[in-house]
């Protein structure tokens, strides 16, 4: 058998954390709180099903054949109405790209902005896809810790200040993965400016600012965007359907224009038929409405296992309260080993993903979890806490 050469980029990249530990999940007798699946109840399966028929009915060719790269025009002037009326995004210097899944739009934007050795700086913790995507491309990492109202500023400016060729900040401001945090008004204002002041552009993942179930909205960091700084990016993964891959991103028109190139050579362009079928959704029923009916779902599950780690989990263990999305972070006591109790918890027939997964630094050390609570049954909520709960009683 031949021996293999990977590429330099490649060969040091780990596997998904989180991948890897869905392998467990397998076991139907696992419960796993280690996703971030929407709910199966939040997929309006119904509606789908009416337009797919009515497209392949009507439509075949369209949405069979080739499209471009830019993605389909009506659903492209649908959305940047919706951005622009709903939300206050876009601006005349702005463009829209209809992406495969929100993980290509972290992908383009590092391939067309930076080059190997560049830095970006990103909120510590992190998403772990994102993460891995900046890494695939051999840039530098810098974590800013992310606090329960955002960034650590002063970490932030420091960062700014001393790390050579930063070329973008990466935020999720609404109910961060993996934290479950939101950051407020005052540090998304704080954060653009300071980009302004050094000169770094802002890449705002959304994946989950629709599905806020508690406390009032607040507006992107892309609202503020005055100069073209902001590469804001959404989907629809959350909403309509994760299998779909469907997302978009607004930024100003000289980086869409690169990002279609680089997406170009990448996949050509976006399912079509899944982009005729969102646009036709959009025409036909009330996504607002579809949007407050998930948020009662997940105010249920949530409130469902933040109230059994209460009865449950040992004092010493503290937690994330998150107001919206999909995931809340626990932190055990100093002193305990957190990779040994996760490794414990899947004997017990219980995932979570350790904390180190989302870390900046692969070196580095950390005493959380995260726990999804879209994903499991209420059943299985209740008796997965309850399991990780008797745990925490032992450590």
């Amino acid at each position: 058998m031949m021996e293999y050469t990977f590429s330099n980029r490649i060969s040091a990249l780990q596997p998904s954390a989180i991948r890897e530990i869905l392998k467990f999940t397998s076991d139907p007798t696992v419960i796993s709180f280690a996703a971030g699946n929407p709910a199966a109840e939040s997929f309006p399966i119904d509606a789908i099903r009416e337009i797919a028929a009515d497209i392949l009915q009507n439509r075949p060719v369209e949405a069979l054949q080739y499209s471009v790269t830019e993605g389909y025009t009506p659903l492209r002037t649908q959305l940047k109405a919706r951005l622009h009326e709903k939300y206050a995004i876009g601006r005349d210097f702005d463009e829209l790209l209809i992406t495969t899944g929100a993980q290509q739009c972290m992908d383009l934007a590092t391939k067309v902005l930076c080059n190997e050795g560049d830095t970006v700086i990103c909120e510590d913790p992190s998403f772990i896809g994102s993460l891995n995507a900046f890494r695939s491309y051999g840039v530098r990492l810098k974590g800013v810790p992310l606090q329960e109202d955002g960034m650590d500023l002063d970490a932030l400016e420091a960062a700014l200040k001393t790390e050579k060729n930063v070329r973008f900040l990466y935020v999720i401001p609404n109910f961060q993965n993996p934290m479950g945090v939101c950051t407020s008004f005052e540090k998304r204002r704080a954060i653009y400016e300071l980009a302004r002041r050094y000169d770094a552009l802002i890449v705002e993942d959304n994946p989950y600012g629709d599905l806020r179930f508690s406390g009032e909205d607040i507006p992107a960091i892309k609202t503020l965007d005055e100069d073209g700084r902001v590469i804001y990016c959404g989907s629809f993964s959350k909403i309509l359907s994760a299998g779909m891959r469907l997302a978009y991103v607004s930024a100003p028109s000289p980086v869409i224009a690169k990002m279609t190139v680089a997406k170009q050579v990448s996949d050509v362009h976006t399912n079509i038929f899944f982009q005729l079928l969102t646009d036709e959704y959009l025409r036909r029923y009330d996504l607002d409405a579809h949007i407050a009916a998930i948020r009662k779902i997940y105010a249920h599950k949530a409130k469902l296992m933040l109230d059994a780690i209460d009865a449950h989990f040992a004092p010493g263990v503290t937690h994330t309260t998150p107001q919206g999305g999909l995931f809340l972070w626990c932190t055990l006591p100093d002193g305990v080993d957190m990779p040994q109790f996760c490794r414990t918890a899947v004997e017990n027939k219980v995932a979570v993903v350790p904390g180190t997964a989302f870390l900046c630094d692969e070196s580095g050390s950390s005493q959380s979890f995260r726990m999804n609570y879209s994903t499991p049954s209420d059943d299985a909520i209740l008796r997965g806490v309850e399991i990780l709960g008797g745990l925490t009683r032992q450590l």
